[in-house]
């Protein structure tokens, strides 16, 4: 299987959410356990391909990034399936795991699935269940099953130190429930 693993947020332009106090940057986490993630994915043989980046479609307002799509490279390869890694933020109460699909219903949904039932298992943070997004530009221009996975929130401490003590476990789980849906399919 193919996966395509986008870590949320490019560091030099947009970092994302942050926990000033924890001292926690969202596109950090993301790419952290982004790195993890693939490194299990390659064990259970599957091709991993991964790109950090805030030029999602050739949209881009920085010159150096026109080259650089997250959307056009997966789709060009091409994946099989596409995840993108990042972290929610809201009000420092909020917390929980939340995936995103461009729609309720076919594989997007069952990889979502699959994914945030070992991301619940493995870290224990509240099942804020599957949303959908159509909306969100990697799931509306990605040709494959493609899926947007909010951690945990950086933004309330609880959440933000299981995003900071248990990346190796984070990416065990995102890496689970893709081979769990490849078993499945």
């Amino acid at each position: 299987m193919r996966v395509f693993l986008n870590p949320g947020h490019d560091p030099e332009y947009d970092s994302g959410a942050v926990n000033q106090g924890m001292g926690l940057h969202e596109c950090d986490i993301a790419h952290d356990v982004g790195v993890l993630a693939a490194a299990y994915l390659e064990k259970a043989g599957c091709e991993v391909r991964m790109l950090q980046s805030d030029n999602l479609n050739g949209e881009s307002n920085y010159a150096d990034r026109q080259d650089a799509t997250v959307c056009g490279a997966a789709n060009d390869w091409p994946a099989d399936i596409f995840v993108s890694l990042h972290c929610n933020a809201a009000n420092a109460i909020a917390r929980g795991t939340e995936i995103c699909v461009y729609r309720i219903g076919g594989e997007a949904e069952k990889l979502a699935g699959c994914i945030l039932h070992q991301i619940i298992n493995a870290v224990g943070t509240k099942n804020r269940g599957l949303k959908e997004r159509p909306g969100l530009c990697v799931l509306r221009r990605t040709d494959m099953p493609s899926v947007l996975v909010e951690m945990a929130f950086i933004d309330n401490d609880s959440d933000a130190r299981i995003l900071r003590d248990r990346q190796d476990d984070l990416a065990r789980a995102i890496a689970r429930g893709v081979t769990d849906y490849e078993s499945e399919g």
